[in-house]
C-alpha cells in the first residue's frame, strides 16, 4: 500500500532538484479554539511520520497550537504542477531534535531566535536589530544555546491529498486517510 508521506518526500526532493525557488516552503494553517483560521508560509525541515517545522513557541502559531493542536499544511510546486495537502494533529518535537536543528542553522539565525519577540508588537525593527547586535557580542566565540521558547513541531497527518495537474483541468487527486498503521487511498474528482 502506498505511503503518501514517502511520495511527498519524493516530490519534495524532485522540487529541490528542479527549478522551484522555495521547494521547502509550505503554508501552515492553525486556528483558535473558536475556529478562527490563520495561515502563513514556513519551511519544512523534515518528513518522517509527519512534516516538521521550527518556530518561536510564543508566536501566534505557537499560541494557537498550544490551545488547538490541529493544523493543515499545503505544499505547492507550480513548476511541476503538484500540490500536497495535509490535515492532522501537531505536537512539539523532542528537545534533542530541536537542539540538533537549532545548531545546524546559520549563527545569525540562531541569534535571531533570541533577538526577535516573534509575533509580538515592537516599537521598531531597529530595536530588534540592536538586540541582535548585543547578542552577537555576548556570544562571541561561544556556542549559542537554543532558546527555551524556540523549537520544532511535527504535523502528523490523518489525511493527505496528492494533486497532480492534468490537461483540461482534469487533475489527478489521490486522497489518503489513515487507518490504523496504514492508509486507505481514494480518487477524487478533479
Amino acid at each position: 500500500m502506498t505511503n503518501p508521506l514517502q511520495e511527498l518526500s519524493a516530490w519534495r526532493e524532485a522540487a529541490r532538484g528542479g527549478k522551484e525557488p522555495e521547494p521547502d516552503a509550505m503554508i501552515v494553517a492553525t486556528a483558535t479554539p473558536e475556529g478562527a483560521p490563520s495561515a502563513r508560509v514556513v519551511l519544512c525541515r523534515g518528513i518522517d511520520e509527519g512534516v516538521c517545522f521550527y518556530t518561536n513557541y510564543d508566536s501566534r502559531k505557537g499560541g494557537e497550537l498550544a490551545r488547538n493542536a490541529k493544523a493543515s499544511a499545503v505544499f505547492f510546486w507550480p513548476t511541476f504542477g503538484r500540490q500536497v495537502r495535509l490535515e492532522g494533529t501537531v505536537a512539539k518535537v523532542s528537545v534533542a531534535e530541536s537542539d540538533r536543528y537549532f545548531h545546524s542553522r546559520p549563527r545569525g539565525h540562531q541569534l535571531g531566535a533570541w533577538a526577535s519577540p516573534q509575533s509580538q508588537p515592537i516599537k521598531s525593527l531597529d530595536e530588534v536589530m540592536h538586540r541582535h547586535a548585543e547578542l552577537t557580542a555576548k556570544y562571541e566565540g561561544q556556542e549559542v544555546p537554543r532558546p527555551p521558547h524556540w523549537g520544532g513541531y511535527r504535523l502528523t497527518p490523518h489525511r493527505v491529498e496528492l494533486w497532480q495537474a492534468g490537461e483540461n483541468r482534469l487533475h489527478s487527486r489521490r486522497v489518503f486517510t489513515r487507518e490504523g498503521e496504514g492508509w486507505r487511498e481514494e480518487l477524487l474528482g478533479p
